[in-house]
């Protein structure tokens, strides 16, 4: 048996030269050898093995068949670790009595998984290898070029593999990162989260669709120290991070109406990072010029969202207008010339995107190990009671309870209120749930309100821009959404805060 501990880069066809350039000229980089490799991968209609959280599949290579069956491992920040055990056969079919008897869980029945295996997909790429030394670890460089492809009723579907793997050989997990961000400080790369075999299984439809509520709250236990509580927040951010990016791109080809929802959640999630970083003072000059970067990127997100706000199928908000078709075509317009897909494309191209990525892995590892220290002083409890009076006190100051807000007060607010929700999905699980949420509830409205706002200056400024008269409607609905929103900032303010 081996444990594969390795870390995986995806990146871009044209970036393939660049990369091969700079892994050849780094330090005590040795070139291996470049193979061609085909893989056929296996399951039971049933998926028994996906089930049992194992990988089946059978690799050919210069005339030699291995099969190999991974077990349940871990993805911790982008490094992956799973046990696999290997054995050389030589028909193309695997034998599953070849496999120590060990690795099945109990009461399985073997014989009657062999009987219904089948093969699922397959991936064809050619392999290109280096062996690198970084510091006292050996790590295995494999970069990989070629495709998924799986048939469907006579439906051929094909995915690209452009993969970078680094694979400890010898040494420490921590070295995996220091060469993965030296490459992600030289071209555009992105964590990869998903193994070839899964891309298959849900290119084959025989995954469940990618899916996030991003404002979950984090799981965080009140008998965890800060350290422990750190590395759940850090590591947590990274994984919702690749999956809302795995389900953006998955969603490429049409970029429906959902999209904005997706990018927005996106932004959410990198904020809760960036927030969690400056809670444990370690939030410094080059990580904060990266998260800027990627907001910049993103600030296309309140002019969609606004667009998807006028647009939605259920919505009542222009419905009751003469002109509402008219400004829906408009809207549709301004949606698609955001040009949303090219957006995203564009941010994953910047260097800035991977290399913060692999950042913030190095700085998990890092606290993880105690070479960043963490202070103790204070238990879980008093640090989330006292980060969230520190933003609950900033909202107070922000919206007293004795003035008046117009919109452009709240449109002002809006990330405020925004990183103020964050702080709660962090540490909310430390608290009764009822409390909680209670309190939560009219800030949540108020969010709402804020976009709703948001979306009426936007049929404003279209409305003005195509001559259309809607002004003393658009009036009369934000006084009257403003004196809602106004009467639950009210009732907000005056509720006792769940921590104290």
């Amino acid at each position: 048996m081996n444990t594969e501990i390795e870390l995986k880069l995806f990146f871009q066809l044209e970036q393939q030269e660049t990369l091969i350039n700079l892994l050849d000229n780094l330090p005590l980089s040795e070139q291996q050898w470049c193979r061609n490799l085909s893989n056929a991968y296996f399951d039971t209609a049933d998926l028994q093995l996906r089930r049992w959280d194992m990988g089946l599949r059978v690799r050919g290579c210069d005339g030699a068949l291995e099969q190999t069956i991974k077990t349940a491992g871990s993805v911790v920040g982008g490094i992956h670790s799973r046990p696999e055990f290997n054995v050389d056969i030589d028909k193309t079919f695997p034998i599953l009595s070849l496999f120590p008897e060990k690795i099945w869980p109990e009461q399985a029945i073997i014989s009657s998984v062999q009987s219904e295996l089948t093969c699922l997909f397959n991936t064809d790429f050619s392999r290109r290898t280096w062996h690198i030394y970084v510091d006292k670890s050996l790590i295995e460089v494999a970069l990989d070029i070629g495709k998924i492809e799986v048939e469907i009723a006579g439906e051929r579907r094909v995915e690209p593999i452009c993969e970078l793997e680094f694979e400890l050989m010898a040494g420490e997990a921590s070295s995996l990162i220091k060469l993965g961000l030296q490459v992600a400080e030289s071209l555009p790369v992105r964590l990869g989260k998903a193994s070839k075999a899964q891309r298959g299984y849900r290119l084959a439809s025989q995954a469940s669709p990618l899916s996030l509520e991003v404002l979950e709250f984090i799981s965080l236990r009140p008998e965890q120290d800060l350290k422990q509580a750190f590395i759940t927040l850090l590591a947590t951010g990274l994984e919702r991070w690749q999956l809302l990016e795995a389900m953006i791109l998955e969603s490429d080809s049409t970029m429906n109406i959902q999209a904005p929802y997706l990018c927005y959640r996106l932004r959410a999630c990198i904020r809760l990072l960036r927030c969690t970083l400056a809670q444990f003072d370690l939030l410094n000059g080059p990580l904060t010029a990266k998260f800027d970067c990627i907001e910049g990127h993103l600030d296309f997100i309140e002019t969609s969202l606004s667009c998807v706000e006028i647009l939605q199928e259920n919505s009542m908000l222009i419905a009751k207008l003469p002109q509402h078709k008219q400004l829906s075509d408009l809207v549709t317009v301004q949606l698609q010339q955001l040009s949303i897909p090219q957006r995203i494309s564009m941010m994953l191209q910047e260097v800035s995107y991977g290399s913060l990525q692999l950042s913030l892995v190095e700085l998990l590892f890092d606290v993880k190990s105690g070479q960043t220290a963490i202070d103790k002083t204070l238990s879980l409890q008093n640090f989330a009671d006292k980060v969230q009076d520190k933003s609950w006190l900033r909202i107070v100051d922000l919206m007293p309870l004795n003035i008046d807000l117009s919109s452009a007060d709240y449109q002002t607010f809006a990330r405020a209120l925004d990183e103020s929700v964050f702080v709660g999905v962090a540490y909310g699980e430390l608290y009764s749930a009822k409390s909680r949420d209670l309190f939560r509830l009219p800030w949540q409205d108020l969010t709402l309100g804020i976009r709703t706002l948001a979306a009426y200056r936007q049929l404003g400024e279209l409305s003005q821009q195509n001559a259309i008269d809607i002004s003393q409607w658009l009036t009369n609905k934000e006084e009257s959404l403003l004196f809602a929103m106004e009467h639950s900032r009210r009732i907000a303010l005056k509720n006792e805060p769940y921590w104290r």
